[in-house]
């Protein structure tokens, strides 16, 4: 889960500045992805091009760098690193699309203890990856800026909804409910520009929308029931994006997960605690391999977080864009084919419906993002 958006501002030059991993902004010179918040939130990222800057090189990103023989290696180093970024890439996005394998593993243990084992194990590990990292400076600055710690806080609130919402899909027969949810997710990035950020759109984001809302409608009336479950995970992402989007842009993955579950902890201790207290835990009486598959979430949480932001590193906005959707393609895969639930051909045309809205926000952002590097390198 699922959870960051990438944005290129208009305003950045190759060599400064910052593309940020992030909620929910859409902009008419911005491309925006996201990737989803149950898969763990945000990644601040160095500009992202496919020539990571030369140690050094006044040129920085796209500099040429020559060795003692005269000889240039900025192009295999590049390639070498793009290679990288796209392993890592794919790695992520991976495991996120195989996290419906994982979570079934964690029962007896109902959806809201898994949760909680997951808040309380994901901070640990966020805390241990802090140190190593000597990130700890900005996760204490941000627990001491009252407003950030408002934002992060609330934030917080809706990560849990989408983990939760996301859990009990994948572990009571709705994989591809959810992965339709991811699906749907960057129309209601595009939606909650309109709605919160009053930003104008372009026709083909308007057309998108109504390819998205059509696909609401037509599962709705062929099924005989809103589809709740894809509804909560995409709008619950979708305003935690718009939250980190707003407040979030200086606050990297690890440390604004680790605010995000320290807020979230003590809720969490006080349910297993209670959990215990009525002989219902899981977490002892299933056994140890049971106990360290439960710890083992804070790993799942945070692993893909952290080779996402390395990726985003290394690779163009356009390829880490494309990117994001293996995750949804890869639940999807599993809920049919090794969940083997039910794809009546309502549910198809639904899910028709919205690919063809994401090649609408696809060729529309690629081009935007064109336009808006063509102006950036005209002002030069």
């Amino acid at each position: 889960m699922q959870p960051p958006t990438l944005q290129e501002h208009p305003n950045n030059t190759r060599g400064s500045g910052q593309d940020e991993i992030r909620g929910a902004k859409v902009s008419q010179d911005t491309l925006t992805w996201q990737a989803p918040a149950a898969y763990g939130g945000d990644v601040t990222t160095s500009p992202a091009s496919p020539t990571p800057a030369t140690p050094g090189s006044p040129d920085g990103p796209g500099g040429t760098a020559t060795d003692a023989s005269g000889s240039t290696t900025s192009t295999d180093a590049a390639r070498g690193s793009a290679r990288w970024g796209l392993t890592l890439g794919i790695a992520s996005y991976a495991m996120w699309g195989t996290l419906p394998l994982y979570f079934p593993l964690l029962q007896p243990a109902g959806a809201l203890e898994i949760i909680a084992h997951r808040i309380v194990w994901s901070l640990l590990f966020c805390l241990v990856l802090l140190l190593a990292t000597r990130q700890m400076r900005g996760y204490l600055a941000v627990m001491r800026s009252g407003r950030m710690l408002a934002v992060l806080s609330a934030a917080a609130v809706l990560v849990a909804a989408n983990w939760t919402i996301y859990v009990f899909a994948v572990t009571s027969d709705h994989v591809v409910d959810a992965a339709l949810g991811y699906f749907i997710n960057p129309l209601v990035t595009v939606l909650l520009a309109v709605l919160v950020l009053k930003e104008r759109l372009r026709p083909a984001q308007w057309v998108a929308l109504g390819f998205g809302g059509a696909a609401v409608v037509v599962i709705t009336a062929g099924l005989g029931t809103v589809p709740w479950v894809a509804l909560g995970v995409a709008f619950s992402f979708g305003f935690y994006g718009l939250l980190k989007n707003r407040a979030g842009r200086t606050v990297p993955a690890i440390p604004g997960l680790a605010v995000e579950t320290t807020v979230l902890a003590p809720v969490a201790v006080l349910y297993l605690l209670w959990l215990g207290a009525q002989g219902t835990s899981t977490f002892v009486q299933e056994g140890t391999g049971h106990a360290l598959l439960l710890v083992s979430s804070g790993i799942v949480t945070a692993l893909p977080l952290l080779c996402f932001g390395a990726a985003a590193r290394l690779l163009p906005l356009s390829v880490v864009g494309m990117l994001q959707y293996l995750a949804p393609i890869m639940q999807l895969a599993l809920g049919v084919l090794v969940f083997h639930e039910e794809m009546p051909v309502v549910r198809w045309v639904g899910f028709s419906l919205v690919w063809c809205a994401l090649v609408l926000l696809t060729v529309d952002a690629l081009r935007s993002l064109r336009v808006a590097r063509v102006a950036r390198v005209a002002q030069r």
